[in-house]
């Protein structure tokens, strides 16, 4: 057997777990937000997976540093966490576990937009303003069947404050460049949102749950407490390092492709042929808007 088989094995299967992680993450969010408010699971579910960070930290020895500079990278971090899970969690309530994954799958292209037209970081071609274009054609085809594909207006915008707060996140923490670790980051960040998250009691008080929830509402709770806050977190950071970012693009038109499958298997979720042929249009504007990086990185 050649021996870079086994480390192949390995990416592969860490690359797996982390596209089926995502998702699943939708619709455990649904899952997990049916019975109880959506800020008090979201709460508890980063003070629950603070916890577990800070453990795993102190296993491994990691240091967690709280100069200036550090202190500005977890608050830029947590930009991605407490700002845009609090707006996915919101939009849980109007949109499907599919639609969500399918909507998140923009972010790529949105992050491109601002390189190109804000911070003048990179140039888009023809051919991604033309991915860019059928994307959004397909999402419009997808919001005028509405009636029947539960497609909310109102989750539509919660889902773009999300990737907004996302992509700024992103941006935020690279231009800080901050000499953490991966782990010392996600746990930094981890923390600040669990304490971010406590402005919010106030306004939820009254909605405090007095009632352990179903089966199903708690195994969507400790799947985004542990796999979607930690376990993904640490397998993104693996990945990053090891393969290019084109490769790890390729899970923007995988992720929402199983979240659908999984969202009409699993939650009886229904999408309808108008809605399905929309969604086929997203993921070729994707697959156009990605398609330079692609062929560069495999039929060179």
């Amino acid at each position: 057997m050649n021996s870079n088989t086994s480390p192949l094995i390995i990416t592969a299967s860490i690359y797996a777990l982390l596209v089926l992680i995502w998702a699943t993450t939708p619709l455990a969010i649904v899952w997990s937000v049916a019975e109880v408010h959506p800020m008090w699971v979201l709460i508890i579910r980063y003070f629950g997976a603070s916890l577990i960070a800070l453990l795993l930290l102190i296993a491994m020895r990691g240091a967690l540093p709280f100069d200036r500079v550090s202190m500005k990278s977890y608050v830029a971090g947590s930009l991605n966490l407490i700002g845009a899970q609090l707006f996915i969690y919101l939009a849980a309530n109007y949109l499907t576990s599919g639609l969500m994954a399918l909507i998140f799958g923009f972010s790529p292209l949105i992050a491109g937009l601002i390189g190109h037209v804000i911070l003048k970081t990179n140039r888009l071609i023809g051919l991604q303003w033309l991915g860019m274009a059928i994307a959004v054609g397909g999402l419009t085809f997808v919001f005028a069947d509405s009636a029947e594909s539960k497609v909310n207006p109102w989750g539509i915008v919660l889902m773009l404050l999300s990737m907004v707060s996302y992509i700024s996140s992103i941006f935020w923490v690279k231009q800080i460049k901050a000499p953490l670790k991966p782990m010392s980051q996600a746990t930094g960040s981890l923390i600040i949102s669990a304490l971010a998250s406590l402005l919010i009691i106030p306004f939820i008080w009254q909605h405090f749950p007095t009632a352990l929830p179903s089966t199903q509402a708690m195994i969507g709770f400790v799947f985004t407490m542990i796999m979607s806050s930690i376990v993904a977190m640490l397998c993104y950071f693996w990945l990053i390092k090891r393969l290019s970012a084109s490769t790890v693009s390729l899970s923007n038109v995988m992720t929402p492709i199983i979240a659908l499958v999984l969202g009409t298997t699993l939650n009886h979720e229904h999408i309808s042929s108008h809605a399905f042929l929309g969604i086929l249009v997203v993921m070729f504007g994707i697959i156009l808007y990605f398609w330079k990086e692609w062929k560069a990185q495999y039929f060179a």
